[in-house]
């Protein structure tokens, strides 16, 4: 079985069996997208969904977007012969892990939806929000994912340091 790992920013097609696609997400999305007659399939990993009307994004930052990546993904899976109108999408992530940066994963969430639903495209799997992290392996070929939650790491084991008995004679008063 062969891995590729993605990582925000990025995007990944594959048209031959025993390839599985990864990524591991907190606030980000990762959109799962599979043509099953084709047998052609791709997943992205995006920072957020739009860029803000004022925000000047360069050239090299457009795929952290949703609107830019999922362009790139569907581009890469017709190159590979997958039809638009066949594909089914698998969405994973918008969790809102740290609680003082606001509803970013809730915002990246409602853009994947909001954008599925806006080109037609056929929700299977849909495990966004929630407040933990999320490593998605997915077989574009086969058309099967997987997602597990990532555990919160348990705090580390501190051991109290003994405490230097004092030497000499002491006076407590």
């Amino acid at each position: 079985m062969r891995r590729i790992p993605i990582v925000q920013g990025e995007h990944s097609v594959v048209a031959e069996p025993d390839v599985v696609i990864s990524t591991l997400l907190g606030s980000c999305v990762a959109v799962c997208l599979q043509d099953p007659v084709a047998r052609v399939g791709g997943m992205n990993h995006f920072l957020l969904g739009e860029p803000g009307a004022d925000s000047t994004v360069g050239a090299a930052d457009m795929q952290r977007y949703g609107v830019h990546a999922m362009e790139l993904l569907i581009n890469g899976m017709m190159k590979h012969g997958a039809i638009r109108t066949r594909l089914r999408a698998h969405l994973y992530g918008g969790a809102n892990i740290i609680a003082g940066l606001g509803a970013i994963g809730s915002s990246n969430a409602a853009f994947a939806r909001q954008f599925m639903e806006t080109e037609g495209i056929a929700i299977g799997r849909c495990e966004l929000g929630g407040t933990h992290a999320r490593k998605v392996e997915f077989m574009p070929y086969e058309g099967r994912v997987r997602a597990t939650t990532v555990a919160n790491a348990p705090p580390p084991v501190i051991k109290p340091k003994p405490v230097a008995e004092p030497a000499g004679d002491v006076e407590l008063f």
